[in-house]
């Protein structure tokens, strides 16, 4: 029999998934309604973003009254980092380590799984966090607010689109949630119009800019994956969500 899994349980899961917000209410899912709904919680990954940078934009746009603007940049980075985990910053330093050589197949997946951090992966990350807070501060608050959002909400597209154009790989998060099926791709970058309105609105041609390279970005990503272990991973997905929410901001930034 098709497992009946309730429609308020995909967007929890992706609210678990992505942030340290407790949602007790899911433990009382079955094991199949765990699994199916992590599948499809995926499309609900760029509004659960949406909120992420909604939050990180009212921190840095809130202790801009107390603090320079730099400040109020870090301390807006230290609360979402908070809120998530570093859930993305990981995946990135481990795609650097992993990726910054040579390395190919399952030693390349062994790095990605190893817990330490070593000069790539701690460059990778370095410049990727300075580079986010330099694109802040180079906008006015209002439009820094709109950037934000809006690059966590296409930031977590682009791990859903890759999601959807790479089979996982390995036992992580990733492999347990399966291939992204078409529909549901559909449906994401339905759910992510909301959180991309605004800096669209403002800004148009820097979001079709950012657009155009995240979809290059996202097909040199699948090949150079495909390439070197054979399909995606949790940490590959994360990366592509880190880059594509680099690329809005820097996009809008750009003089």
């Amino acid at each position: 029999m098709p497992i009946e899994t309730p429609r308020w349980v995909p967007p929890l899961l992706a609210v678990q998934f992505l942030t340290r917000v407790p949602v007790p209410i899911l433990a009382r899912l079955s094991a199949d309604q765990a699994a199916d709904g992590l599948a499809r919680a995926l499309a609900w990954l760029p509004p659960v973003g949406s909120l992420i940078g909604a939050v990180t934009a009212f921190v840095f746009v809130g202790a801009q009254a107390f603090w320079p603007v730099w400040v109020a940049a870090v301390l807006a980075l230290m609360v979402e980092a908070l809120l998530t985990g570093a859930f993305h910053e990981d995946a990135v330093a481990d795609f650097c380590d992993a990726f910054g050589g040579t390395v190919s197949g399952e030693r390349a997946l062994a790095i990605m799984k190893d817990s330490r951090i070593g000069s790539y992966g701690t460059l990778g990350l370095g410049l990727v966090v300075l580079l986010r807070v330099a694109a802040m501060v180079a906008l006015p608050p209002l439009l820094a607010s709109a950037a934000i959002i809006g690059a966590a909400t296409v930031g977590r597209l682009c791990a859903v689109t890759l999601a959807a154009i790479v089979a996982s790989v390995g036992q992580g998060s990733a492999a347990r949630a399966g291939r992204m099926p078409p529909r549901r791709l559909a449906m994401a970058m339905l759910l992510a119009l909301p959180g991309m309105a605004p800096i669209a609105w403002l800004r148009p041609g820097a979001t079709l800019a950012a657009l155009l390279a995240m979809a290059g970005l996202l097909w040199w990503l699948r090949r150079f994956v495909l390439r070197r272990i054979g399909g995606s991973t949790g940490d590959c997905l994360g990366f592509a969500a880190a880059m594509g929410q680099l690329a809005l901001l820097l996009a809008v930034a750009a003089r």
